[in-house]
């Protein structure tokens, strides 16, 4: 089995709980878009999102339901889109579907020019290939649109995560490592962990930003923020429901946004 392969099966065996735990959610009214996107993502009513590599379609539907005229959730995962349809359907989402494809293969499976193209927390180091995922956001972008990124710092990465809650920052992961790093579980912030192979390929700021302007996009801005979403880290909450870690607040990157335009 390659990495695809096992990163693939690895997620499928998350997807029935991530569709439980967003269901739940959603029907509390307690499930909101991650308030640093909120902000920075702009108003959406009106417009088309292809929103890259979306799990189950949480965020998706998010998007959605903040008045997108139609939303378009791509993930690798067969069960994460079964779940994610079974998901919009439950919540009687409309302006919101759902396509089985692997991002490096999208060009070749799918058509169309989006106002947006979107991706978020925990997505881009599944993937092993920087220079053709900036070609594959270019070639869906309208030239009047923009893609949006908000994502773990890799900076934060590296380090080693258990330590970390200590305040102790201990390397544990190379920055400018090029090789896939192996785990032998996955899960954790919507579902128990499970035991499934899977791959991580560690990225730095410099290899994000050369693949998209070698891909013609010019960077609007590169936000750096000390605090994340639930599940991408931290030990205490702050007001707004964002995590970060009290012995290190404003002192260390944990996630980073980015907007860039066609040139």
């Amino acid at each position: 089995m390659n990495q695809i392969e096992a990163n693939k099966h690895a997620w499928g065996l998350l997807s029935e709980d991530h569709y439980h735990h967003f269901k739940k959610r959603f029907l509390e009214d307690s499930y909101r878009l991650n308030p640093i996107v909120l902000k920075e993502i702009g108003d959406v009513a009106g417009k088309t999102i292809l929103h890259l590599q979306c799990n189950t379609g949480a965020d998706s539907i998010a998007l959605a339901k903040l008045g997108a005229k139609s939303v378009t959730g791509v993930d690798l995962v067969p069960d994460n889109v079964k779940f994610a349809k079974q998901l919009a359907e439950d919540l009687g989402v409309e302006n919101v579907d759902f396509i089985e494809s692997d991002i490096m293969e999208l060009m070749d499976k799918h058509e169309g020019k989006y106002d947006i193209v979107f991706t978020s927390d925990g997505a881009i180091g599944w993937l092993p290939d920087f220079n053709k995922w900036g070609r594959t956001l270019r070639h869906f972008l309208k030239e009047d649109g923009y893609f949006y990124v908000h994502d773990g710092h890799p900076f934060f990465l590296s380090f080693d995560e258990e330590k970390i809650k200590d305040g102790i920052l201990d390397l544990k992961y190379p920055y400018f490592d090029s090789e896939a790093d192996f785990s032998s579980s996955i899960g954790g912030y919507a579902s128990q962990t499970k035991e499934a192979n899977n791959y991580y390929w560690m990225y730095t700021i410099s290899k994000l930003i050369n693949a998209l302007s070698q891909a013609g996009l010019f960077i609007e801005y590169l936000q750096e923020y000390d605090r994340c979403a639930p599940g991408m880290g931290g030990t205490a909450l702050d007001d707004e429901g964002l995590c970060y870690y009290p012995q290190l607040e404003g002192k260390l990157p944990l996630v980073f946004s980015l907007k860039a335009t066609p040139r």
